[in-house]
């Protein structure tokens, strides 16, 4: 499997072709080919092919991919197959509507604690998940293998909490605070999710149609 030089707009789109095939093993098909793979995501077939040639080969001329194997193998390539561990510190709004609705286990992540600086929220158990004091927050990182942290804080305490958490060894964060967080260490990854990006995109599609 060839990883070097894969750019990040294909790395972007495999969650996409992850989230597809999902969706055709369930509706109970068996096969696809490129072009109607494409024809479903309003991608080019030729796209499509690139960008699985970064990975390998997949298909078989003149059938096309089987749904169930290519999923499976496009699951391994992101990892949903790891069993990663993850945390969360702040347990508001945001961070309970994550713990109560978002699937984890469906991307391959277990949700072992959460964290926060409420003491209404401290000792509270979320969707099965419980809630300790930011006080234990060191400690449990040095106990337990943490590969995750999604943070859902202010934005004041941001990057110096991601700083702690980089000197404990934690080396992947899923930041809702609305700014961009990162790190000298080239081993340690940010997703920085900015929810007000997406709605400007809109803003801009539906003023330009």
């Amino acid at each position: 499997m060839r990883k070097e030089n894969i750019s990040d707009a294909v790395i972007r789109r495999l969650p996409r072709y992850y989230r597809q095939l999902t969706d055709l093993c369930a509706r109970g098909v068996v096969r696809i080919s490129s072009h109607s793979l494409g024809q479903e995501m309003n991608i080019t077939a030729s796209q499509i092919r690139q960008d699985f040639s970064c990975f390998g080969e997949f298909g078989q001329q003149g059938y096309g991919y089987n749904v169930e194997e290519l999923r499976s193998e496009i699951g391994h390539i992101l990892g949903v197959d790891n069993d990663h561990h993850l945390v969360m510190i702040g347990v508001g709004n945001l961070g309970r509507a994550l713990l109560q609705n978002f699937k984890f286990s469906q991307a391959g992540f277990t949700v072992d604690a959460a964290f926060d600086v409420s003491p209404s929220i401290i000792g509270s158990v979320v969707n099965g998940v419980p809630v300790y004091s930011m006080h234990v927050l060191d400690g449990y990182i040095r106990k337990n293998s943490v590969d995750v942290v999604v943070l859902t804080i202010p934005q004041s305490v941001a990057q110096d909490t991601a700083d702690r958490l980089i000197e404990l060894g934690v080396h992947g964060f899923w930041n809702f605070t609305n700014i961009e967080l990162s790190s000298a260490d080239p081993d340690v990854k940010f997703e920085n999710i900015h929810f007000a990006d997406s709605l400007l995109t809109l803003s801009y599609r539906i003023a330009n149609r």
